[in-house]
């Protein structure tokens, strides 16, 4: 209950109904929407019908949310003007091919404001398509009213958060606030590379725009900062973000965490900053759009000041709207001050017709003129014609593997490092739209495609738009995210960094598992073997945290031909990303003669050395990348004992599990319970493989400054430890769990006793 007037007390829906009528009566939604004077010398009854499509967008986001009893429903309420603005004037678009390649791109960053694109969707009457991105014959909708109706339940195509995949006409999984922003320079990156590369004079078939909707979460969050900074840098004109100035978080007013000036940011960084002091005024919003069109030099940010839940007597500009629903009588009060029938799920045919129209006269038409632009220009193109196809089809040119060469036996041999980046470099001949770069590590991580131009603005003279080699700056985070843009655009993108920088890129890579995207994550200097650098520079953890994400493949080559079989493998992977883990040191070229071929990476993990005579083995030895060298040495002392040893190469431990029972057994099989891991890493990732009878070789705690061979001695990879291991499981006495603990302690104390 509140308070009125006389002292008294009134319940909630009294007091609702009371605001409601007053406000109707002092003002009407008109008035409140369409007060500029140039809305003045509009057709009235084009104001109408503009007025019925915001007010349907809002009371979807209210109905949903309070339906579910979960949600956000006062961003969508504050931001239906802007969405239907861009949507309805400017947007290059068709609803009925929303796969269509030069689409303008619209991200919602803000992912939790996922009504105002699902209600969008609907009203757009954007169409549901079939695994080529062609529309289904049916014309089924991509999001039916249905699914509005049953959203955040489980199985709707209205999910919690945009989900790309789940939902057609979803550009992007958002929801990680800043994600969306930072992917979308990826798409302007993606669009700025393809019309360099295809467009010819008289055929100009790429140079979409993105959009990208955000909210005070992705201004803060240190990812957009990233991004935009690279976006400035790199002059991405096509590029426009929307901020929803809202001064509103979870917690109350922005006011209690920032007090930064943000446009002043964005100007620093080489922005275009345009503002909005109304969300509400459909003029101005088309205004700032068209400002954004006419800049040819800059990204552009467009400042829109909003009231979240605009229109609610009660919730207007509180927190409380941000992530609750309104309650029942707030809902219907808000209706009433829009002047919008207090019914559930209302969407008249004429709200639909209206959007649909003007979008049908803009991307409708322009994307069956692209169509038939491509069908010429494959006809006067040839080569570039094939290749195009090839990118949009999702399939690779025939023979893309043909400077694939494979890599002779040497003792001494070479990094995975170098032997991946000689290999990087056959494949791109092959594969023309294979890009990419690192965070300033090129040199180091050795990612660089040779004999290509780098990614640069033409007017700098360092490279040009059509460039391959990307430079993300120390910029970890927003390297990850621009990778998904340029993935979610068809095209294969690759990013460097040091294995134990790859904490700062876990959300991106996260993101490019959720939307299995196929994003290629180069990460070298991979353990101890860093050596001088010291324990900051030495990843311990990260590969068990790699491996931990679900529908990430993570590979640890052992040698110049693993790292040749890894690629080929990579590049044909159509929805899974990958990351490759890399070594600093070289590492011996095996003998295939030898040892088993290095074409058993395509399962995973294969046997590479057997001393078994047909029998069961004694005692299984598992290692990757530069712990195999170790695990045969150890192997041929066991040998030499007279041991029935068996040495299993594992390049991608998830690869390996992934194949049938059969085989797996046919590697690892039941009856031999003696195994022992072997790895410069923890043994988090290993326990499925050793269970409980077995041992691992490998870190335990942080590890140290020094040369690498005293460091492998100190930390224990040695051939003595590894056949110590293997003689105590086969004894049927691994080492207990608490013999980790005391080594942990014992580390601990070294800085007490200084």
């Amino acid at each position: 209950c509140f308070s009125d007037n006389t002292g008294g007390w009134l319940k909630l829906e009294v007091l609702l109904e009371r605001q409601a009528m007053a406000e109707a009566k002092a003002i009407t939604i008109e008035d409140l929407l369409f007060k500029s004077k140039e809305r003045k010398q509009v057709d009235k009854g084009s104001i109408k019908k503009d007025e019925l499509v915001i007010n349907c967008l809002r009371s979807l986001s209210m109905d949903a949310v309070q339906k579910a009893n979960s949600g956000h429903p006062g961003t969508p309420m504050a931001m239906a003007p802007v969405a239907y603005a861009l949507w309805a004037r400017v947007l290059n678009y068709d609803p009925t091919a929303p796969a269509w390649l030069d689409r303008d791109r619209f991200v919602l960053s803000m992912g939790h404001a996922s009504m105002l694109l699902y209600g969008l969707l609907h009203i757009a009457g954007v169409r549901e398509v079939d695994s080529a991105g062609k529309a289904l014959p049916s014309g089924e909708l991509a999001v039916p009213l249905e699914d509005i109706k049953n959203f955040r339940q489980y199985g709707s195509k209205c999910p919690g958060h945009p989900e790309y995949g789940e939902t057609t006409g979803v550009e992007m999984t958002t929801g990680p606030l800043g994600q969306g922003v930072a992917t979308s320079v990826g798409m302007a990156i993606s669009s700025k590379w393809l019309a360099t590369t295809f467009n010819k004079p008289d055929f100009d078939l790429f140079g979409f725009d993105v959009y990208a909707l955000a909210g005070d979460g992705c201004m803060q969050e240190g990812v957009s900062s990233e991004a935009a900074c690279l976006a400035g840098h790199l002059k991405l004109d096509n590029l426009c973000w929307i901020w929803d100035n809202n001064h509103i978080t979870i917690e109350g007013n922005t006011s209690w965490a920032t007090s930064e000036d943000i446009a002043t940011r964005f100007i620093a960084y080489g922005w275009n900053v345009l503002r909005v002091g109304d969300a509400n005024d459909v003029e101005a919003l088309n205004r700032a759009f068209l400002g954004f069109k006419r800049e040819k030099e800059r990204p552009t940010l467009i400042v829109v000041d909003s009231h979240i839940a605009w229109g609610a007597p009660t919730k207007q500009d509180t927190f409380h709207a941000h992530g609750t629903p309104l309650g029942e009588a707030e809902v219907s009060a808000t209706k009433h001050i829009y002047g919008w029938p207090d019914e559930k799920f209302l969407v008249p045919q004429e709200v639909g017709a209206h959007l649909q129209e003007q979008m049908a006269s803009r991307g409708g038409k322009n994307r069956k003129e692209w169509e038939e632009k491509l069908e010429k220009y494959k006809f006067y193109h040839v080569e570039e014609g094939k290749t195009l196809q090839h990118l949009i089809d999702g399939t690779l040119p025939e023979g893309w593997d043909r400077f694939c060469k494979p890599f002779p036996a040497d003792p001494k041999g070479k990094a995975t490092r170098q032997s991946s980046s000689e290999v990087l470099n056959m494949v791109a001949q092959g594969v023309p739209w294979l890009l990419g770069g690192s965070a300033d590590l090129a040199t180091s991580c050795l990612t660089t495609i040779k004999n290509c131009a780098d990614f640069m603005p033409p007017a700098s003279s360092w490279g040009n738009f059509g460039g391959r080699n990307l430079h993300f700056g120390i910029r970890e985070h927003a390297m990850g995210s621009i990778m998904n843009g340029l993935a979610l655009c068809k095209l294969r993108p690759f990013g460097s960094t040091f294995l134990v920088f790859s904490d700062y890129m876990k959300p991106p890579i996260r993101m490019s598992a959720i939307m299995e995207v196929p994003c290629i994550y180069v990460f070298t200097h991979d353990s101890i073997g860093v050596g001088e650098d010291g324990p900051t520079h030495q990843p311990v953890e990260q590969l068990g945290a790699l491996r931990s994400i679900p529908c990430l493949l993570t590979f640890r080559p052992c040698d110049a031909n693993e790292s040749l079989e890894m690629w080929k493998h990579i590049i044909p992977l159509k929805d899974e990303p990958t990351a490759v883990v890399l070594s600093r040191q070289p590492l011996p070229t095996l003998d295939r003669q030898k040892y088993a071929s290095a074409e058993g990476l395509h399962k995973g993990g294969y046997t590479l050395a057997d001393a078994c005579s047909g029998q069961e083995p004694e005692v299984i030895l598992i290692a990757t990348g530069s712990e195999v060298a170790l695990m045969l040495e150890s192997h041929e002392k066991l040998k030499a004992e007279g041991v029935r040893v068996r040495s299993v190469s594992m390049p991608c431990i998830e690869l390996f599990k992934l194949q049938d029972d059969e085989y797996i057994s046919s590697v690892l099989p039941n009856s031999c319970r003696a195994r022992v891991s072997i790895e410069a890493s923890r043994r988090d990732s290993w326990g499925s493989l050793i269970g409980l009878d077995g041992e691992h070789v490998g870190m335990i705690t942080f590890g140290a400054s020094g040369p690498i061979k005293s460091l492998q001695t100190a930390l224990g990879f040695t051939v003595e430890a590894v056949v110590e291991a293997a003689k105590r499981v086969m004894a049927g006495k691994p080492r207990k769990i608490s013999s980790r603990a005391d080594v942990l302690r014992s580390w601990k104390k070294r800085k007490l006793s200084n």
